[in-house]
């Protein structure tokens, strides 16, 4: 009985709603609401590969796409990338907040760090395609 409550006041809301006069200050396009009603079916069975029964939006845990197979591990490369920059951001950060440089010295050495970070990654890529 709430359940048939609801869903009349739900209705009245949204016949209510589209029911307003627009009073249009300068031309702008027209905006369609429009509601459905659903069972929870999908778009049919043969959709989703376990229709009527799959939920599209719970049926896998948030980071995953569509079947865990699709995902791969990172490449050695990439593990070693990822190093280089995590070690590279460190010392960045350290050098923009060292006081003791001015800021023209700080600038400079946060230049050759980059400079130093994008050397190792191309060493990195090097050493790794070499083999």
């Amino acid at each position: 009985m709430k359940t048939v409550l609801i869903a009349i006041c739900a209705l009245g809301l949204t016949l209510s709603a589209s029911a307003q006069k627009v009073v249009r200050v300068a031309p702008h396009p027209r905006t369609h609401v429009s509601v459905g009603v659903g069972l929870g079916y999908g778009y049919g069975y043969g959709y989703y590969p376990y229709s009527p029964f799959y939920n599209p939006w719970y049926a896998y845990p948030p980071g995953y796409g569509y079947g865990y197979g699709y995902r791969s591990r990172p490449t050695k490369l990439d593990l070693q990338i990822q190093d280089i920059n995590n070690d590279y951001k460190d010392k960045i950060w350290s050098a923009r907040h060292d006081e003791s440089l001015s800021r023209k010295q700080r600038r400079q050495e946060v230049h050759d760090l980059k400079h130093q970070r994008d050397n190792d990654i191309l060493q990195a890529k090097k050493d790794y395609y070499k083999r």
